[in-house]
């Protein structure tokens, strides 16, 4: 033991963790071995869970891990476990868990407390180096934590027996939600509620975009005829748009506002949040045309392919809020430097437009913000100010860059994927295609091993066991592809990775997916929800894929999944409806699955027929092209279909019905209109 280096996380790949080799703690990565390690010392864990792009760990990094009268109370009391959270969400999911059994909100970075068995048994959040902001010195934690395992046994297992038992996946007892049309047309009212009326997203602060929440609300006011549900997407979309949790100069929407007005930003920059609004935008865009919204795709992805793509194809994680030291100090401005970027004349009109004033708004700083602005001027106005915005950003390139985070992450990267695809066919941008294709290339080809994927990637090693969350993920991104490509051999890819979902992580005695794949052996439970998070929760997704799986193979297997999940999940629906968000759009898409069929005579093509697709929102649709003659399964509803007149022809299915042949582009739109939408009684 003693031949051990004393921090071991320089071999690391992991750039958070790398970030605290130095540190005189004596970090081990989470493992076998460093349990090993707390059980033959018999001493308890400390595991702090943090991610590369989060103010608070650098904070408490700075005061007290590169402290090193700290580190020595932090070696000679415990086995201490760092863990990148991104790396490992399985470890973060069970452990943040199990702070909120203890009634804590939860955070990162995440300190948590466990016997050498690794069974939580006490934890918290941020520690400050001294009493400050209601919260106890760090030191006197960690030593009232030791003496209490020292001295106090019985009290540490029973604290770690009743944690962990919580732990475990359990039947729900209680109702369970009919997700029928009426059910769900209450709900996107009754949801419409928690949205602020003004400034859009959920009241009150801090303001998360809640993408899951606002696709519900946009998907059941597309199904059920609802304005308000759309205008209140809109309203939100709009606001984040023009707030300063967008990047005006560079492009990209940072994590949440502090602010209920949008302004302030948690400045870090990460991959899922801008996968997921840009699919979002992308929607809404194909019904109103929303210039502001064509405006910020193209320049979020604009951004992405300038700064995110990693060596070989794929996206990186994140950005970091934080830059010499400073949150924010990367993005903010004075008015005393716009003026020198951009003349008197032109900084008068961009401050007067972007909220740039002698004071700030942001600790003495602006954040650049169209808040007070936020319809667009005249297209020559508009031109002007991107000139003004170029400048600025060319001068922002010379100061001191945040941290980058470019580990490949299978999950998020399958949800970029999927929106690239989707965006790319909206506004027929064949260059976002082929981004799409290189990133889900370098997923399929570098970040599988033995038929599985692999969830991270960094330095040319790919590591850490697979979630349903990256199976689940790919597979919605290998639909998309396959939706904008007409390559059936994508959908092939998909239904592999949605056998191996089946083999490794179904729940057979509960239902639903596990998150950790029965062969992860190094968690002390395998986490099984439907809960929204920040990301899409893998159920939620699956759900929809096995919806799109049966339309696509004609298999009626999948869709019977599917419905099982709703089963599974649908206590813990009706006694949290809003925390489910993302399993009621799913239900939408069980209740109507859209099916698009696009038969092509001969040499003809269907190019005006698909182009049409851009003009109307019509989410997790499968485009099925065939060619005159091309035997449709015959569990398809729209088995026995065929062209007319020779033309390429269009059928719109949802659910059991298929729609008369429509051959206009037009036409198909009208008919996608009336037949998604629904009368509820």
């Amino acid at each position: 033991m003693q031949d051990r280096p004393e921090n071991q996380l320089g071999a690391e790949t992991s750039p958070y963790l790398l970030q605290h080799k130095d540190n005189p703690v004596h970090w081990r990565p989470w493992g076998q071995a460093a349990l090993e390690e707390a059980k033959a010392a018999n001493k308890p864990i400390l595991l702090s869970v943090g991610y590369a792009a989060c103010h608070w760990c650098h904070v408490m990094a700075h005061e007290s891990f590169e402290d090193a009268g700290t580190a020595k109370v932090m070696n000679d009391l415990f086995v201490n476990i760092k863990v990148d959270r991104e790396e490992r969400p399985d470890v973060d999911a069970i452990y943040m868990n199990a702070l909120h059994q203890l009634g804590e909100q939860g955070g990162w970075p995440l300190t948590m407390f466990l016997t050498p068995d690794g069974e939580p048994f006490w934890g918290g959040t941020y520690f400050p180096p001294e009493n400050r902001y209601g919260r106890p010195a760090f030191v006197s934690v960690l030593n009232t934590i030791a003496r209490v395992y020292r001295d106090e046994p019985d009290k540490v297992r029973n604290n770690a027996d009743a944690i962990t038992a919580r732990l475990k996946p359990q039947h729900i007892e209680g109702d369970t939600a009919e997700l029928n049309d009426v059910t769900l047309s209450t709900l996107a009212r009754r949801f419409l509620q928690a949205v602020d009326p003004t400034q859009g997203g959920l009241r009150g602060a801090p303001k998360f975009p809640q993408t899951q929440f606002f696709e519900f609300l946009w998907r059941a006011g597309l199904r059920y005829g609802l304005p308000n549900p759309l205008e209140a997407v809109t309203l939100t979309l709009t606001h984040i748009a023009q707030g300063g949790i967008y990047d005006h100069l560079g492009g990209g929407y940072s994590r949440y506002s502090v602010d209920e007005r949008w302004l302030v930003p948690h400045f870090e920059k990460m991959l899922y949040d801008n996968a997921l609004l840009i699919d979002m935008m992308t929607e809404a865009w194909r019904e109103d045309k929303s210039p502001l919204f064509a405006q910020r795709i193209e320049e979020t992805i604009g951004w992405l392919l300038r700064e995110m793509v990693t060596e070989g194809g794929a996206f990186a994680a994140s950005l970091d809020a934080d830059s010499e030291g400073e949150e924010g100090k990367f993005y903010v401005w004075s008015l005393a430097e716009i003026r020198d970027v951009l003349g008197t004349d032109d900084a008068t009109l961009f401050a007067e437009l972007y909220d740039v004033t002698e004071d700030g708004n942001f600790e003495g700083h602006t954040i650049l913000n169209r808040l007070n602005a936020i319809e667009l001027r005249d297209d020559e106005t508009e031109a002007r100010l991107g000139a003004m915005r170029a400048k600025l950003l060319e001068r922002r390139a010379g100061r001191v860059r945040p941290g980058f985070d470019d580990k490949v992450l299978a999950d998020w990267n399958g949800l970029m994927i999927a929106a690239l695809a989707n965006a790319a066919s909206a506004f027929g941008k064949p260059d976002w295609l082929a981004a799409a294709e290189r990133a889900f290339d370098f997923v399929f080809i570098r970040m599988t091993a033995n038929g599985r994927l692999l969830h991270a990637s960094r330095a040319g090693e790919a590591k850490a066991p697979a979630t349903a969350n990256d199976y689940a993920n790919m597979i919605k991104a290998a639909l998309a592809l396959a939706n904008a490509e007409a390559n059936p051999e994508y959908v092939e890819q998909a239904c592999v990775w949605a056998h191996v979902l089946e083999e490794h992580y179904w729940a057979d005695d509960l239902g639903g997916y596990y998150l950790a794949a029965d062969d992860t052996k190094d968690l002390i439970v395998r986490p099984l929800s439907g809960l929204d998070d920040a990301t899409p929760n893998a159920n939620a997704v699956m759900a929809s894929n096995l919806v799109q799986l049966s339309l696509w193979t004609g298999e009626h297997r999948y869709a019977k999944r599917a419905e099982q999940i709703f089963k599974a999940f649908g206590p813990a629906i009706a006694a949290n409806p809003v925390a489910h968000s993302g399993l009621l759009t799913a239900a939408l898409d069980g209740l109507a699955p859209s099916l698009i069929v696009l038969i092509v005579p001969g040499d003809t093509q269907a190019d005006a027929l698909r182009n049409a697709l851009r003009d109307v929102s019509l989410p997790n649709a499968v485009v099925l092209e065939v060619s005159q003659g091309e035997t449709l399964p015959a569990s398809s509803v729209a088995f026995g279909r065929t062209a007319v007149d020779g033309k390429p022809t269009a059928y719109v299915c949802l659910g059991p019905q298929c729609s008369l042949p429509v051959t206009e582009p037009d036409k198909l739109v009208e008919t996608i209109k009336t037949a998604r939408q629904v009368v509820v009684t």
